[in-house]
């Protein structure tokens, strides 16, 4: 079954970029049927633009102007986005450059395009992409990065991802050497979901220097496996904690590196993907809506166990999100969110959980299932 994306093609060039697996390739071919299209997954077409960039260039000049061009996996041979600044210029072509690596595209592609291309991101299906199909259970345990929900055996499509994409993505991309200590440093970065970054514990657990644990961190991020969620500045006269926290894009990718991958969710599992999930899709509204304008959680540092699991700026509003797995909530759920209550700007403060029913508290906060909470990211309501 195919299901329709969020993401909206723009008038002009682009960069799509997004882990594997996620359907950009699909994406694009259904949204721009007609256009010119290079695959450089493709090796041989790959090795002769390698060898010669030129050749692109002779391709192009057949092309009428204003085409669409379709460079997929880009970020393999960046050197091409010399010819891509050209075509755009001359010929007014548009590019829709796909890639799932940002490592190579930050230091040439960015720079070179700068006003001629807008990122896009394409991320694992959303609940409003998979409507009817969709299942909180089924993607807490087993994620829903598309070319593992719609294989025959989402399971074993999730280790084989894991096992061969990960480790293929990171060595093509040349980006880490030590890579039994890369080995060993997955599973317990996985076992960080949702927690703050604590470089020097994940070193001493993984075996290798802080420096390279560090190096780690940003391939992870370079190759869209993992995002970091920064520490909010509320100065509301507390000393804040400064470290970001570290997720994963996918909860089922989270557990594969666990070594975890199946259909039952272990009880101590369930908050950090719960948590983890909401991060991913408040992140993918962000780059698909426009939710906010920036973000990051709160969480004093003289109080240990009071914190806000998310808080959105946009302009001079802010809404604050926390995240409970549970169906009931308890008064300590709500700790954090009475906490930052003081905060210059904040207009909100929403409890997403498994509730029942919507509900709203004797002092205003209010209280979201699952449902509900998509309902209103969908329809643009989360702000008041």
């Amino acid at each position: 079954m195919l299901y329709n994306r969020v993401v909206s093609l723009p008038g002009q060039s682009f960069f799509l970029l997004g882990p594997r697996g996620t359907g950009k390739s699909t994406w694009v071919r259904g949204a721009l049927p007609g256009a010119f299209r290079v695959d450089l997954l493709d090796e041989a077409r790959y090795q002769e633009y390698l060898a010669s960039p030129a050749h692109l260039s002779d391709e192009l000049r057949l092309l009428p102007r204003g085409s669409w061009v379709v460079l997929d996996e880009v970020s393999r041979l960046p050197v091409l986005l010399h010819q891509v600044h050209r075509f755009i210029e001359e010929r007014d072509l548009r590019f829709a450059l796909c890639g799932s690596s940002a490592r190579k595209l930050k230091k040439e592609g960015t720079n070179l395009l700068a006003g001629r291309a807008l990122h896009r991101e394409m991320h694992p299906f959303l609940p409003e992409e998979l409507g009817a199909d969709f299942s909180l259970d089924r993607v807490l345990a087993l994620g829903s990065v598309p070319v593992v929900w719609m294989a025959p055996s989402p399971l074993e499509a999730l280790t084989a991802y894991v096992r061969m994409y990960l480790r293929e993505e990171v060595q093509a991309e040349a980006a880490v050497r030590n890579l039994p200590g890369f080995a060993r440093f997955l599973p317990i970065a996985a076992l960080m979901h949702g927690q703050v970054v604590n470089a020097a514990g994940l070193a001493r657990d993984a075996g290798v220097a802080r420096t390279t644990v560090l190096g780690f961190l940003e391939v992870l991020e370079d190759t869209l496996i993992a995002f970091r969620l920064p520490a909010f500045e509320a100065r509301l006269r507390v000393r804040e904690r400064k470290h970001p926290k570290l997720f994963l894009f996918d909860s089922g990718v989270v557990r594969a590196l666990k070594g975890r991958p199946s259909p039952f969710i272990a009880p101590e599992e369930v908050g950090a993907l719960f948590e983890g999930w909401v991060a991913a899709v408040l992140r993918a509204y962000a780059h698909h809506r426009d939710l906010y304008d920036d973000w990051g959680y709160w969480a004093p540092a003289d109080a240990r166990g009071t914190e806000v699991d998310f808080v959105l700026r946009r302009g001079g509003e802010v809404c604050a999100v926390e995240a409970k797995a549970g169906r009931a909530t308890s008064p300590s759920d709500f700790a954090g969110l009475r906490a930052i209550q003081g905060l210059p700007g904040l207009v909100r403060r929403v409890l997403v959980c498994r509730a029942d029913r919507p509900r709203r508290t004797e002092d205003g906060i209010d209280v979201l299932p699952v449902a509900a909470f998509l309902a209103e990211l969908e329809q643009g309501r989360l702000w008041p």
